[in-house]
């Protein structure tokens, strides 16, 4: 009997060692967090001041480098005057089509490609070719064809983010290994139950690094579009900025694209997270 409480101590204590091990890590963990917050907000801040002692004492006038509280004013004014908001919400709108157009059509084209040897060949030249070309020159040419309306921004922004997703697609189902396919076969799984049992789980990780890459190129797409030819979005406030000398206008349009891509990104990495949560169950 003595044996068998030693036993169930000496248990006792390595499960009491092994859960405070874990306490110890998650709480380093959620510091290291911590931390890395700080060290961006503290980056954003030492660049805010390097900006501003570079408009002081550069020498430099306003139309070439405006201070932060220039453009802080700036933004201000084209907010309430309701500039800001209109041409961001039609840029926003351009990207969010685009983005879900062409990652849904390059996630069904990149499966194809991925199980069959005669689609890829027959599409690998067009998909080489379409990334060859920079689409700055490929955007006047839609621009003609299509005119300067919101489909040919929706049309920019689907090319740009359709070959990064697709590429991904075709990696992440065929790094499925060979032997899951024959425990499906085994199993009796139907065609429509390996496709969401086995392959959208497994090739789901590298799908979604391929849309985040895509959720950003989606804003260049929009800005593309915009400065070859519109009325009307960021791009379109960059041009008139530009021509105006009114270069803080300039970078608050930039500063707001530049937000509207780490909220895409921001985005997408939730999306990542909720769908793959079951990589991160806790082990026993």
């Amino acid at each position: 009997m003595s044996l068998m409480v030693v036993h169930k101590l000496t248990q006792q204590f390595r499960r009491s060692v092994v859960l405070s091990s874990r306490g110890i890590m998650a709480t380093l963990t959620q510091r290291v967090i911590a931390l890395r917050s700080w060290l961006g907000g503290l980056s954003v801040l030492l660049f805010l001041a390097t900006w501003h002692l570079a408009t002081r004492y550069g020498g430099l006038p306003a139309f070439i480098l405006p201070s932060p509280a220039a453009v802080g004013q700036r933004f201000l004014r084209a907010v309430m005057e309701g500039l800001l908001i209109e041409h961001t919400l039609i840029t926003l709108l351009e990207v969010m089509v685009g983005l879900v157009t062409g990652a849904s059509l390059a996630t069904l084209i990149g499966y194809g490609v991925a199980k069959s040897r005669l689609l890829e060949n027959l599409l690998a030249p067009y998909l080489v070719a379409s990334q060859a070309i920079p689409m700055v020159a490929v955007a006047p040419l839609l621009i003609i064809w299509f005119g300067p309306g919101l489909f040919s921004k929706f049309l920019i922004c689907a090319l740009i983010v359709f070959f990064p997703v697709l590429i991904n697609t075709v990696v992440g189902v065929r790094a499925v290994p060979k032997v899951y396919y024959e425990l499906m076969r085994s199993l009796r799984a139907t065609r429509r139950q390996t496709l969401l049992k086995l392959e959208v789980p497994a090739a789901m990780p590298i799908l979604l690094g391929g849309l985040r890459i895509g959720a950003t190129l989606s804003v260049i797409g929009a800005v593309v579009g915009e400065l070859v030819g519109s009325d009307r979005g960021l791009g379109y406030l960059i041009y008139v900025g530009r021509s105006q000398y009114d270069t803080a206008l300039v970078f608050v349009a930039v500063f707001t694209l530049i937000a509207m891509a780490l909220g895409l990104y921001g985005l997408v990495t939730l999306l990542e997270k909720t769908l793959l949560a079951w990589q991160e169950q806790p082990r026993l």
